[in-house]
């Protein structure tokens, strides 16, 4: 398996976490798909936002997959980056996709207990965990067309990573 691993769901899945954790544990590179907006545009996505709006930072966004994607990477995108069905597309057909699955309030528990990590600016002005029902809501429908594998990510991240590799293997097998 050399295919790149794409790792999708809303803010505070542990895309990040669990990605560092799967590269290591594969022996695959690991890349963010907004560290790498960061890093090529010297702006934070909050400043993004602000200069560009959504618009703006959803095309940086979709720029910023394309040029993460490599053979044996696993890449965290951002949670939005199901939003546009070019994404969906592209990330299915090259390589395997994979849902970090959370249930909203455990969503919400994570980004109010680091805050630090939550770098998006808020998408509804509302309370994060009001925020977070509205937006699996909106987005689950796309989460679940985009993935090959759903996970269960409400577990501790070594389980998570331990469920990936148990269902890759699996899917290789078939």
């Amino acid at each position: 398996m050399s295919l790149p691993l794409f790792l999708i769901g809303a803010r505070g899945c542990g895309k990040t976490t669990v990605g560092q954790a799967l590269a290591q544990a594969l022996g695959y590179a690991f890349t963010d798909t907004d560290k790498h907006l960061q890093q090529t545009t010297g702006m934070t996505v909050t400043e993004i936002v602000a200069a560009e709006g959504w618009q703006g930072f959803r095309q940086r966004e979709s720029l910023a997959l394309q040029a993460v994607t490599a053979n044996r990477t696993v890449i965290a995108t951002g949670g939005g980056m199901v939003l546009a069905p070019e994404n969906r597309q592209f990330m299915r057909e090259r390589g395997q996709v994979i849902w970090l699955q959370a249930e909203a309030a455990v969503l919400a528990a994570r980004l109010e207990a680091y805050p630090e990590q939550a770098q998006r600016p808020t998408l509804t002005g509302r309370p994060i965990a009001d925020e977070m029902i509205e937006v699996l809501a909106a987005r689950e429908a796309l989460y679940r067309e985009a993935a090959h594998f759903i996970i269960n990510a409400m577990q501790q991240p070594v389980n998570v990573v331990e469920e990936i590799i148990s269902v890759l293997a699996q899917a290789r097998a078939s």
